[in-house]
């Protein structure tokens, strides 16, 4: 049976729901799994759907979130000024020019921050700027420990060694959420002197003291945990720099795999992947991974 009637069916159902007002802006309209499995079709009908509703300009893949229905479109905005350097008068303070580094960072990556870069933003000369700072790894050090800095730890831990752990591990994934950056800026080796990271290092530390273990094991325990939730983090950098490369969105990236996804699985050599593939609602999230993963990971090295 050919895919072109259910195909057009299905983005007809679809498109009928966004002009009924089922689905309004914003909302996730059904994943190429969940398509696959509430109509019964191949999934690369699947991602052809959700390209139709895309090129009718209904939906959009956000990256985190999934396809939703597009906002309405508003009234074209006045062309906007090109950005031009700050006068040499409006001299930036060191705490400025980290969080416009910050900002560069937060939208392009870390490689997009340069002394030449920041110099010419602030309208500056590029020496003048090595008054604040010694140079660029200098300035990554200050990032780091604004980061850490915006996101305090609390003066009254909860109580037990478990809940004090998950504490500082979830709060430090929460740092690395907002800065995919940060995750790779960092070094277990050759740890930076942030005074506000090292908190972090402190609160661990205070909350393995009770267990009467050494302060080697207490340090190995601590960068464990560390090391397993900036691994985890790295991805968001990852998919920053893909995002950015290929100019897709990975829920757009695996659509366009469909095809290719669809024949490998159909091959029957991978069946348990197929089974997973098969679940409508299994999405591929670090946020997911690291909820699960977490409480394990402590379970398993805490000594019992």
């Amino acid at each position: 049976m050919s895919t072109e009637a259910p195909f057009r069916q299905i983005v007809g159902q679809i498109r009928a729901q966004i002009d009924g007002g089922q689905l309004r802006p914003g909302d996730r309209v059904p994943s190429a799994r969940q398509i696959t499995a509430e109509w019964g079709v191949a999934i690369a009908t699947a991602t052809k759907v959700l390209a139709a509703l895309r090129a009718e300009g209904l939906v959009e893949a956000v990256r985190g979130v999934g396809t939703v229905v597009t906002a309405p479109a508003e009234p074209a905005e006045p062309a906007r000024r090109e950005r031009r350097p700050r006068p040499a008068a409006a001299e930036p303070t060191r705490e400025q020019m980290v969080r416009h580094a910050m900002a560069l960072a937060d939208a392009e990556g870390l490689e997009a921050v340069s002394m030449r870069r920041l110099a010419t933003e602030f309208g500056l000369a590029t020496m003048s700027l090595y008054r604040f700072v010694r140079g660029k790894d200098d300035l990554v050090r200050l990032m780091i420990d604004a980061a850490f800095a915006q996101a305090p730890l609390p003066a009254v831990p909860p109580k037990g060694v478990h809940a004090q752990l998950t504490l500082v591990s979830r709060q430090l994934w929460g740092i690395f959420r907002r800065h995919h950056w940060l995750a790779p800026a960092m070094s277990i080796t050759r740890p930076e002197f942030a005074p506000h990271g090292i908190k972090y290092t402190e609160f661990a530390l205070a909350a393995l003291a009770p267990l009467g273990l050494s302060v080697t094991e207490m340090m190995h325990i601590h960068l464990s945990v560390f090391a397993f939730v900036r691994g985890l983090a790295m991805g968001f950098a990852t998919e920053a720099q893909a995002a950015q490369h290929t100019g897709m969105s990975s829920d757009e990236w695996m659509e366009r795999q469909g095809q290719a996804f669809d024949d490998l699985l159909g091959s029957g050599r991978f069946p348990m992947v197929a089974r997973i593939a098969a679940i409508p609602d299994f999405e591929l999230g670090l946020d997911a991974v690291f909820d699960y993963g977490l409480p394990r990971f402590l379970d398993g090295i805490l000594p019992k």
